[in-house]
């Protein structure tokens, strides 16, 4: 299987690292097509794979076509690619926000996976949630699904209304934590932790917390009521939450997440 990826940044690279360390291609397989030629010199480098500022020349042999660019430069990919694709070349978009609909206009091509990773995949624990067009064969299907486990986990879904959402989710998610942690950190570092011993402490808790989650058959509300004793410190801290409206102010960054998502897609 020849892969090329339009766009050589963060999420190629995190692609790349799934499916090399998946054994799932070669190098001699893989071309990455960038208009940056350090980025493109600083990808050989590392991956020792195929190189080129020419995406018409880059997609020619390939089976799967990656676009791991920008929403915004989709018109600028578009009309370089369009009516030069073959019919039986996969083509994964990671875009956020932009519909299968579009995409297949835009590139006059029907065979279309659309997906939304994470910046976990990074480390192998990504969440990607994915749909396709019609024109995708259960071949083609199973190709993606490989490649989106070699980053993590991976969940189809049929309804592509809900990509939008797993954006607002899974996609903008890892934030919304780094932020809660970087929250926990500055409150012990005001109250008399250094910055390595808060950051110890907050990023060991919600590692374990994740873990334990996964592990245990009780939800989410039933453990964390676990914790928290009757007039104890964790009920004295919840109670702050509560009082802010904390689930309201979750829910509405969520709610706004998810109108960034369709908007971009118009």
């Amino acid at each position: 299987m020849k892969i090329t990826f339009i766009g050589g940044g963060n999420m190629a690279r995190t692609m790349l690292n799934g499916l090399f360390g998946s054994n799932l291609v070669c190098p001699d397989d893989v071309t990455v097509s960038d208009v940056n030629q350090a980025g493109l010199e600083s990808i050989k480098a590392e991956y020792g794979v195929n190189t080129t500022g020419n995406n018409v020349q880059a997609v020619g042999n390939s089976d799967l076509v990656v676009l791991a660019v920008k929403p915004q430069n989709l018109s600028v990919i578009s009309a370089e690619l369009a009516g030069r694709l073959e019919p039986n070349q996969l083509i994964v978009s990671i875009l956020a926000g932009i519909n299968l609909g579009k995409l297949s206009q835009n590139l006059e091509h029907n065979a279309i996976v659309r997906a939304m990773p994470n910046t976990p995949a990074q480390i192998g624990m990504g969440m990607t949630v994915w749909t396709s067009s019609a024109a995708v064969t259960n071949e083609q299907k199973e190709t993606a699904q490989n490649i989106f486990l070699a980053m993590g986990e991976a969940l189809y879904i049929e309804d592509e209304e809900f990509i939008d959402l797993a954006t607002a989710i899974s996609g903008s998610g890892p934030a919304y934590f780094f932020l809660f942690m970087e929250a926990m950190v500055d409150a012990a570092v005001k109250s008399g932790f250094t910055k390595e011993t808060a950051t110890r402490l907050v990023l060991q808790t919600a590692l374990g917390s994740v873990n334990y989650a996964r592990l245990s058959d009780k939800g989410l509300a039933e453990l964390r009521q676990q914790v928290t004793s009757p007039g104890g410190t964790t009920a004295a801290a919840i109670q702050v939450f509560e009082a802010e409206n904390f689930k309201s102010v979750v829910a509405k960054a969520v709610a706004c997440a998810h109108q960034r998502a369709k908007e971009i897609g118009r």
